[in-house]
């Protein structure tokens, strides 16, 4: 025999793969699926398929599990149809998440006999193509253009809305600290517009809930779109999907959020439904700003203290509440009461060239040098200090989630020409992360909480095993050794009791 490589193994094809799966864990998701409502939820709301071929139920749990398994593009399906054990479980199963009607219909709805298991690449594209309003305008450069809304994708987002109000119902939280955030998704897409940093990319707003560690809602946006466009807006359309346990909302945002009718809507109680809205958003270094830090005593600084492990830990950043009352605060109806805090920070190399030209304000103050210079805005009552870090928790997570769905899932790479189908790719991606999340917190419990999804996949979903079928039952035989099984087994009789509903 031919030698292969420089160690002493070969490399033989497979004769049979019948059963054989890469993915024993992933069928775990599909019992969340049916516990959480999520199945039927996308029955219920997701209607774009027609009288022939797949169902939308089977297009979107496609994509969910291709965003699982580790895919990030459309040709990526076939290695899920290729999995010919994860296959044998989804074909088997499938009808489970059916109602009645639609299991009686499933065979009529094919011409020809059915031969995948997953759909095909390009029915996923053209199911895709759905979201997508023809009729509307496309962006143009130099124009700050948001298309509305498809009410296709806004079903998809009711979808989002049964998971967070499942999770919610199991782990329920009181409050709900909102993080806004633009992400930027680079593409060579003809159609798309060149962003801030000069290239081509969308530009979606992010509605992140800091604690549920969930994506509440995002806004599709082409990239020349700036991240403080109609902030308002977007805040406005994702509080329906806040459950309705909730009682305490906060915002979070830096300053693309600093927007007078933004900042008058919450600090006014203008929502009908949370009243005044707690929030802290980075201020706009303007020239009135700087005059009012410089007339602001030495005596009124303050050094910046960063509690860690119980035990304070000083920076070189010093904070203080500035005398600062822009006009539209002066004009605040209610008279509600703006707080503005200064953050300043040594530059530790001054610049060779013009500070101008940094990507940060700086201010000189004497005896101080030069420094960076920040600022915040806030109506909490809250000792400055804690405010500012608590404003500053929002750059860890909400942005390392930005990268969870864009790097670990296949949010990032986008898969048409059309807008509306790339949103729905986006929202899809979204929804992963949120099923993830589920499994993390309510199935696997605290231990499984902070791992990333390439530990989900090593640990839990790319498992080796064996799908057979004996005596009219589907077993999955893995060969990951008895402390994956015992996971396997705990994970799914917990899910099982999520079904039921919590005790009490």
């Amino acid at each position: 025999m031919l030698a292969q490589g420089v160690l002493g193994f070969q490399y033989e094809e497979e004769g049979s793969s019948t059963g054989l799966t890469s993915l024993a864990g992933l069928p775990l998701y599909l019992d969340l699926v049916k516990a959480s409502g999520l199945g039927a939820a996308i029955q219920e709301h997701v209607r774009l398929a027609g009288s022939q071929g797949w169902l939308d139920i089977q297009m979107v749990l496609a994509l969910i599990f291709l965003n699982l398994a580790g895919g990030d593009c459309m040709e990526d399906l076939e290695r899920l149809e290729q999995d010919k054990g994860f296959a044998a479980v989804l074909r088997a199963i499938e009808q489970e998440l059916l109602p009645r009607a639609e299991r009686r219909s499933l065979q009529a709805r094919w011409r020809r006999a059915r031969r995948r298991t997953v759909p095909s690449p390009t029915a996923v594209a053209e199911w895709l193509e759905r979201f997508h309003d023809a009729a509307a305008p496309k962006a143009v450069a130099g124009t700050a253009f948001i298309p509305p809304v498809t009410v296709a994708l806004q079903r998809l987002w009711r979808v989002n809305q049964t998971l967070l109000d499942f999770i919610q119902k199991h782990l329920p939280a009181l409050a709900a600290t909102l993080d806004m955030d633009a992400t930027l998704i680079a593409t060579h897409k003809r159609d798309a517009l060149p962003c801030y940093k000069g290239f081509k990319a969308y530009q979606p707003l992010n509605c992140w809930w800091a604690e549920q560690g969930l994506m509440l809602y995002s806004e599709f946006r082409d990239g020349n779109v700036p991240a403080g466009h109609e902030q308002l807006r977007v805040l406005q359309a994702c509080l329906p999907y806040v459950p309705a346990s909730v009682t305490k909302l906060s915002l979070r945002s830096d300053t693309a959020g600093y927007q007078e009718e933004l900042l008058l809507y919450c600090g006014e109680g203008k929502d009908p439904r949370f009243g005044v809205i707690d929030f802290a958003i980075g201020a706009d270094v303007t020239p009135a700003f700087r005059t009012a830090v410089l007339a602001t005593a030495e005596t009124e600084w303050k050094p910046l203290v960063r509690m860690f492990e119980g035990k304070p830990q000083e920076t070189d950043q010093e904070w203080a509440e500035v005398c600062y009352v822009p006009n539209w605060a002066g004009y605040s109806r209610n008279r509600a009461d703006y707080r503005f805090l200064a953050i300043r920070e040594p530059l530790r190399q001054l610049p060779l060239g013009d500070p101008a030209d940094l990507p940060f304000p700086t201010q000189a103050f004497a005896g101080k040098g030069t420094c960076k210079l920040f600022g915040v805005v806030t109506n909490k009552k809250d000792a400055g200090d804690q405010v500012i870090w608590w404003l500053r928790e929002r750059c860890g997570k909400s942005e390392e989630v930005h990268s969870v769905i864009k790097s670990d899932l296949a949010g990032g790479q986008l898969p048409s020409g059309l807008f509306g189908a790339n949103a729905a790719w986006w929202a899809l991606a979204i929804l992963s992360h949120n099923l993830n999340a589920a499994m993390k917190h309510l199935v696997l419990g605290k231990d499984w909480a902070s791992k990333r999804m390439k530990a989900m996949r090593f640990h839990l979903i790319a498992l080796p095993g064996r799908v057979i079928s004996h005596a009219r039952q589907l077993m999955i035989r893995l060969g990951a050794g008895t402390e994956a099984l015992a996971t396997m087994i705990t994970a799914r009789q917990t899910i099982r009791a999520l079904a039921v509903g919590p005790a009490g």
